[in-house]
């Protein structure tokens, strides 16, 4: 590619305005600790011992009868404001585990008032198993993210596994404060979704580095302006395909969360934060924090070959 056409590719200079990106970046991440600072995570029963009672009732009803039901055959433990899904459905999560003839005595109860159609579903977790799960969620996702370091600083080197780890954090952040702000209840789906979100985010970035690389081999890089026009042609070279290939998932989740069930709702709701988060990072900060990294380095190679070695 010509000097000329590598000209016309970029419409915008991305890397000279990358400080612009981190200041963006640092505010919201910023925020978002606040955030979860203040009003901490929503957590679900698969992290939080307790019971979540699903119940459709099959027919339009009035939350304050339900609640009262709720009350009356389960008086000593205390629960979430009921939450509807459509015209028949609700769902309440206890901070303490229900007795299974509670629960039935609260099902009997609602197909006494509103008919038999009235089934329940509930999901119980003790503290024990909540704890173990959360120790778990937590080591998949170290472990997801160790495993990805390794693998880009064998596949590339370790700058840029360095780069992509930062970017990583970034897109699994921006998500969790989101859930947090937003008082979304967070549960081992929204975990599966996180690691969609790294698998998402990981194979742009790499995509994108690997056009670095590429470009590496046929364009002299000898100052620092080298180093910036390159990675901004790389960009620009891979941005038409960054932005299909997520608009594709994007547009799916976007389906499953309008049309699709409430028990894949937060699923969907987490791949569209971290979707747009992933693909804002790869472009704007991954490559952008490997230009500062390697930017570094050329002034540390300049040093050392100085005549008084620095």
């Amino acid at each position: 590619m010509s000097s000329k056409q590598q000209n016309d590719i970029v419409k915008f200079d991305i890397v000279k305005n990358r400080r612009k990106f981190y200041f963006l970046s640092g505010a919201i991440l910023v925020l978002g600790l606040v955030v979860m600072l203040v009003m901490g995570l929503n957590l679900g029963v698969d992290f939080k011992a307790g019971t979540r009672l699903d119940l459709l009732i099959g027919k339009e009803f009035n939350v304050a009868d339900v609640d009262k039901i709720l009350n009356d055959n389960v008086p000593n433990i205390t629960h979430t404001p009921l939450t509807t899904y459509g015209n028949f459905q609700a769902a309440t999560r206890f901070d303490q585990v229900v007795p299974q003839d509670r629960l039935i005595a609260i099902e009997k109860a609602l197909q006494a008032k509103y008919g038999p159609q009235v089934t329940k579903q509930e999901s119980t977790v003790d503290p024990s198993i909540a704890r173990e799960l959360a120790g778990k969620a937590g080591i998949a996702l170290l472990i997801a993210s160790i495993g990805i370091v390794i693998y880009i600083a064998i596949r590339f080197q370790f700058l840029f596994g360095i780069a992509c780890i930062i970017a990583l954090l970034h897109d699994a952040f921006i998500p969790i404060a989101l859930f947090s702000l937003l008082r979304l209840e967070v549960d081992l789906t929204f975990i599966a979704a996180i690691l969609t979100i790294v698998g998402y985010s990981i194979n742009d970035t790499i995509v994108i580095f690997d056009r670095i690389r590429e470009n590496l081999r046929t364009m002299k890089v000898k100052t620092v302006e080298d180093l910036e026009h390159l990675v901004n042609v790389s960009l620009w070279q891979t941005m038409r395909r960054s932005i299909y290939t997520v608009a594709t998932v994007f547009f799916t989740a976007l389906a499953i969360t309008i049309l699709g069930s409430e028990g894949i709702r937060n699923f969907s709701l987490a791949l569209i934060f971290g979707l747009v988060s992933g693909t804002y990072s790869s472009i704007f900060i991954a490559a952008q924090v490997w230009v500062t990294l390697k930017k570094r380095e050329m002034a540390k190679k300049r040093l050392s070959s100085a005549p008084n070695g620095g």
